[in-house]
């Protein structure tokens, strides 16, 4: 049998790089870090853990056990907050991961309603893309997620997905009532590879494939490149809730990503997730966006 506190002790080393750091983590001494290694080392028959330099790193079957144990601590954490739960809301806790403009415009009134209704619940938010966020639901890191989708998305294994809303997507240039076509061929700032694949799609629906010239997944870096004339860009509209630069005008286009809320495993949720997620549902959508001169 596989010990839960071991594999724990894994998963922190895995996380956190030494057996220095996953003892802070885990509020153990070193000593009793490397004594957990140890067993588990012998409960395996496998070689996890060798040395490097003055420290350690894992053997790849250190690796794989560590992200098994990442899966395992996970599901368990998940059940024992569930299990908690059951005797009603006085307690709980709810992991939420989400994208950052959402994080910014729609988690805080949420979270403030939470706070109002049900003190005791602990509340855990953390920014993170949909596809982290799906892996981490998998995992049983987090309990909500708060994704994106657009209508090519194919649904994942496991996950429920509970629609919130449709953000609009605009087109960030020096004029306003512009088109994408009046730019193919301009400069464009796009995001990394996750991130990017949108700006392309919008393009290519349009007819042509934009010249990228600049890079960055920083709403601000990315407007004040289009407030400098240095290129035109497309962001969502709960992003431009968070900040729109002087001197940027924004031009909704015919496209939405669709909002979802995203749970995994078999209903129901539990009840601090359930009540979270009622209270996201009751926070008006955002209105429309306008340009800054």
């Amino acid at each position: 049998m596989l010990d839960l506190v071991r594999l724990r002790v894994l998963a922190a080393v895995a996380a956190h790089g030494s057996v220095t750091a996953a003892a802070e983590a885990l509020h153990y001494t070193q000593p009793t870090v490397s004594h957990h290694l140890s067993r588990l080392e012998a409960a395996t028959g496998a070689k996890l853990v060798q040395k490097a330099g003055r420290g350690i790193r894992l053997t790849p079957e250190g690796e794989l056990l560590a992200r098994r144990a990442a899966e395992i601590i996970g599901r368990v954490d998940a059940a024992d907050a569930e299990l908690a739960e059951r005797i009603g809301l006085q307690t709980g806790r709810v992991r939420v991961g989400s994208f950052s403009s959402a994080l910014s415009v729609l988690v805080p009134p949420a979270a403030a309603e939470i706070g109002r209704r049900y003190p005791n619940i602990e509340l855990e938010l953390a920014d993170a893309h949909p596809v982290v966020a799906h892996q981490q639901l998998r995992e049983g890191a987090i309990d909500l997620a708060i994704v994106f989708r657009y209508d090519d998305a194919t649904p994942d294994d496991g996950i429920r997905y509970t629609y919130l809303l449709d953000d609009p997507v605009y087109l960030l240039s020096s004029r306003s009532g512009e088109t994408l076509a009046d730019h193919r061929d301009s400069a464009w700032i796009a995001g990394c590879v996750n991130c990017r694949r949108e700006l392309l799609g919008h393009c290519a629906d349009a007819g042509f494939t934009p010249r990228i010239a600049y890079t960055s997944d920083d709403i601000v870096v990315e407007q004040a490149f289009v407030a400098a004339g240095l290129g035109v860009t497309t962001m969502p509209g709960m992003a431009l809730r968070s900040h729109l630069a002087e001197g940027v005008h924004a031009t909704e286009l015919p496209v939405v990503r669709r909002i979802y809320l995203a749970t995994y495993g078999d209903p129901p949720d539990p009840p601090a997730t359930a009540a979270f997620i009622e209270a996201l549902r009751s926070v008006p959508p955002p209105g429309p966006v306008g340009s800054t001169t």
